[in-house]
């Protein structure tokens, strides 16, 4: 093990702010690839089990990266931290709905509503898991997946508010 003293290894990087953002950075790309990864083929319903599996098992493995991930400081809010990664994987996730969205017939313009609905549900879930710990990431994301998949079953094409804002 190399000795090398916070003061060298902070100017190296411009400061323990600058070290902070590579270890995000890092982070964030490590879930980037490990969610893309996972979604890479299958079926939809493959795509959004295996989705949700991928990440809450990077928060069961990783929980202190998942930690500084979820952690609002300066640091990450300037790089977009947990909303950029949010985002990333929404975008990705889109793909996904799109391509879904077209073949039903739907409006491929509103797959951007359910990516950001589905990535939102699987990082807040994520969030709960731990802090808690169990159920087990795979009885979790069966959960998830279901949740999702049964709603998409019996999406409308056209949504409606059913009730109406009493005075």
């Amino acid at each position: 093990m190399a000795k090398v003293s916070k003061p060298v290894i902070y100017e190296h990087f411009g400061g323990k702010e600058g070290l902070y953002a590579v270890i995000v950075d890092r982070e964030m790309e490590y879930v980037v690839r490990r969610i893309s990864e996972a979604i890479a083929q299958g079926s939809a319903r493959e795509r959004v089990e295996q989705g949700a599996l991928a990440f809450l098992t990077y928060v069961k493995d990783h929980p202190d990266g998942f930690a500084v991930l979820a952690h609002d400081t300066p640091i990450t809010s300037a790089r977009g931290g947990m909303s950029s990664l949010l985002n990333e994987l929404a975008e990705r996730v889109g793909h996904i709905f799109l391509t879904s969205f077209k073949a039903a017939g739907y409006d491929p313009k509103v797959a951007p509503i359910y990516a950001h609905a589905l990535v939102g549900m699987v990082t807040f879930v994520g969030q709960w898991w731990r802090g808690v710990r169990k159920p087990p990431v795979e009885e979790v994301a069966a959960h998830i997946s279901s949740l999702v998949w049964k709603g998409l079953r019996h999406l409308p094409k056209r949504p409606e508010i059913i009730s109406t804002r009493r005075k």
